[in-house]
Formats: structure tokens, sequence, C-alpha cells
């Protein structure tokens, strides 16, 4: 279990990793899609706290890994937690706490801005980042919604599910061009309290863990 969860947090961090492929699509953003993601953004403009299942599967189609985390999101902040493994975003850099090893590795956020374990993030600045598409809303009220990104990167595609008439975010799938998939599932979703605290890792009061900074 604690290997597939590893694999997870790692597949989560490397979101953001640009690949040798650039995304030429053209197109606005439509109408549709652009009334479904400014209401889901405004979903997400405040404290809310969610669980999240995360499945992964690779280019055969086959699960590799399954775990599910919880997760405090906060304007552009998050804290990820599953099992003993924690991720931070403060908004400027994330850090991985395996508490199994006792490290912390620290990363710099990526340039693009686009991490795609921030919902809020991707919300609030999808017409900067992505060329979105309505697809259709399914017969419970669901819509759905594409999101390419405009620059290059290891995904193709981001799609989220919403319920169109609360803009409540139900689940998102990220497509890779090596054709495997992410998928994260999100339940509970309740609003929350945080402070600045619960988004970065608070090093004086664990002194036995390693940091490893790569910023």
């Amino acid at each position: 279990m604690k290997k597939i969860v590893f694999f997870i947090v790692m597949a989560v961090c490397a979101f953001g990793v640009e690949a040798q492929i650039t995304h030429t699509a053209a197109g606005d953003v439509d109408k549709k899609a652009d009334e479904i993601l400014k209401r889901a953004a405004a979903k997400m403009s405040s404290s809310v706290t969610f669980d999240v299942k995360a499945i992964v599967t690779n280019a055969e189609k086959k699960e590799t890994a399954n775990a599910k985390a919880k997760v405090l999101y906060n304007k552009g902040r998050y804290r990820m937690t599953m099992d003993d493994q924690i991720l931070y975003c403060d908004g400027s850099a994330t850090y991985h706490w395996n508490k199994s090893t006792k490290e912390v590795v620290v990363n710099p956020m990526d340039a693009s801005g686009v991490n795609l374990m921030n919902p809020g993030s991707i919300l609030a600045n999808y017409a900067k980042n992505f060329r979105p598409k309505y697809i259709r809303t399914e017969q419970d009220g669901t819509a759905i919604v594409d999101l390419q990104p405009r620059n290059a990167a290891s995904y193709h595609k981001v799609r989220l599910f919403i319920v169109e008439k609360t803009g409540l975010l139900k689940k998102m799938e990220v497509y890779r061009y090596d054709s495997s998939r992410e998928e994260f599932t999100v339940s509970n979703f309740v609003t929350a309290r945080s402070t600045d605290s619960d988004f970065r890792f608070d090093a004086k009061a664990h002194p036995d863990v390693e940091i490893i900074d790569m910023r």
C-alpha cells in the first residue's frame, strides 16, 4: 500500500512537468464552458476540505494505483494527506513530507502556475492557462468540460465533471500523451477554516526530519 500511495503522490507532483510536445489547438473560451467554470471557481473561493479518491492507470489501461486522500484548500494553497505522506503547497513552493523516511522534499512551484492538485487555481486561471470546451450535460445534471493546456505539458487534456446548477466539482480526469490517465473523484466537499500554518511544513515542530530543498 505504501508503494501505491508514493506512486500517486509522485504522479501529483509531476503534473506540472513540461513534455517535449507543444499543444497547438486553437479556439477561444466557449460561452457555455465559461459560464460553468465561473460558477465552479466561485465555489472554490473560500477555504474548503474534501476527500478525493485517486486512481492511476497505465498505457495498457490497467489500474496501477488506488488510494484515498484528504485535501484542505484555500485560495491557491492546499494540504493533501494520504496515509503516511503529506503534500503541502503554500502558493510559492510544495513540501512533500514522507513520514516513514523522515524526509521533506521542497520544490518551487511550476513556472506556468498550473498545478493539477490545486483545482481552485485551475478554475481561477482557466482562461489564461487552458482552452475550455463544453462537451455535454448528463441526465443527472453533471456538466462535462474539457481543458486543453495552452502551453507544452505532460498531459493533453483535463476533463472536469461539475454539477451545472451549483458549480460543485465532482471529478477530474487527466489524460497524458502516453495514454495513461489519473482520475480524482471528489466527495465530502464542505466549507472549512484554515490558517497559513496549515499549508507549510513546520520544521521547528519536527527537528528529526531531514529537509531536502530543491529550490
